[in-house]
């Protein structure tokens, strides 16, 4: 019944929504280092590793989907061509970052009255960027610019492993499920204190296959099931929405609700790998399926923050510290709220804009090719 979607409408605005929390959560983060009264405190501005749980589970649904597709239309997957479109949209802008980062910014600030400086030097870092594992530089060298492009390299890893797998294993439920039994497996051992060696449980913790297998347990769902989805969002309509206002509360009151219970009900683990995981993924198949192409996320607007929120996620910290560094000793003084209102105006204005530039004349460039391959 859902063996052919070639689109699924709304997703790209809770793509442009994800962005716009990361963006949220490393402001109030940096303005509380630079003297802001910041609500960092607040469950809003908490939110950007979970939006990036967001877009794993959305990743894993996504590529998990379109591989069983092509394996049932043409019998085979090319690897070589997924490599390569995973190459040409991610590629450009991901080593254009890596550039801008540590080579053109370290030698800028030198040359400009900046305060900034960098934890790392060229030559301890560029092999780990070249390699994708960004993460190790933020492990090994604390906090930086480049900090966000962690998770550029786990969905890289992640495309790496995936389609030589969906090609060569028969049973993709067995796989799935394989992959995120192992997956936890490791974290158990970790939060258990077995595993007790710092890099290997930043890199289980880091690499968030957990996050991508329900994706995929999802995608596998929804491409051979019998159900008539639409129907049965219906006709349990009122569980769909209790799972909706539980991510809202996770979203917005867990703070609010830690204090008043004075328990944190979302501090465990499993809520966090397992079952927030599972939120995301109903929002996806809900959104994905039952909405149709007029609801309100379909809007232009919205639809194209989603088409360039790799962009956003990824531009961010650039446009923040330039806020910052620029517009400090005048946002400072100002009411603390009219301050908020001004920076955020700027920064997000300033990163839609510097996305959509970067789309148009740099990305689009890249992108041509990929058409190519269809």
């Amino acid at each position: 019944m859902y063996k052919n979607i070639s689109f699924f409408p709304n997703l790209n605005a809770f793509r442009f929504f994800a962005a716009l929390l990361v963006i949220f959560h490393h402001g109030e983060v940096i303005r509380a280092k630079n003297d802001f009264i910041s609500y960092e405190h607040f469950s809003f501005f908490q939110n950007g590793t979970t939006a990036v749980k967001f877009f794993f589970v959305l990743s894993g649904f996504l590529i998990s989907y379109l591989l069983m597709k092509e394996k049932d239309q043409k019998n085979t997957i090319s690897i070589k061509n997924f490599y390569l479109k995973r190459v040409i949209r991610i590629w450009p802008l991901y080593f254009l970052l890596v550039v801008i980062g540590i080579v053109i910014f370290p030698y800028l600030f030198q040359l400009l009255p900046i305060n900034y400086s960098f934890p790392y030097t060229l030559g301890q870092v560029w092999l780990l960027f070249v390699l994708f594992l960004p993460s190790l530089v933020t492990f090994k060298y604390g906090s930086h610019l480049l900090e966000p492009l962690w998770s550029i390299g786990v969905e890289e890893w992640f495309y790496i492993i995936w389609a030589p797998l969906f090609k060569w294993i028969n049973n993709k439920l067995a796989l799935i499920i394989g992959v995120f039994l192992i997956k936890i497996l490791l974290l158990v051992l970790c939060f258990n204190n077995i595993i007790t060696d710092p890099l290997i449980i930043h890199l289980i913790k880091t690499f968030a296959f957990e996050s991508m297998a329900i994706g995929a347990l999802g995608a596998y769902f929804l491409y051979h099931t019998t159900l008539n989805l639409q129907a049965w969002y219906q006709k349990y309509a009122l569980g769909n929405y209790l799972l909706f206002v539980l991510l809202f509360a996770y979203f917005f009151f867990r703070s609010t609700l830690t204090t008043l219970i004075g328990y944190d009900l979302f501090e465990h683990w499993v809520f966090s790998y397992v079952i927030l995981n599972a939120l995301f993924l109903h929002l996806i198949l809900y959104i994905g399926v039952k909405l149709n192409s007029t609801s309100l996320f379909s809007s232009r607007f919205l639809d194209y923050g989603g088409k360039i929120s790799y962009g956003i996620y990824m531009y961010h910290m650039i446009v923040i510290f330039a806020v910052i560094h620029l517009g400090k000793k005048h946002l400072l003084p100002l009411d603390s709220k009219l301050s908020f209102l001004i920076f955020y105006s700027l920064v997000i204005a300033g990163t839609f804009l510097t996305a959509h530039i970067s789309k148009k004349y740099f990305e689009d460039f890249f992108m041509k090719f990929r058409s190519k391959l269809n």
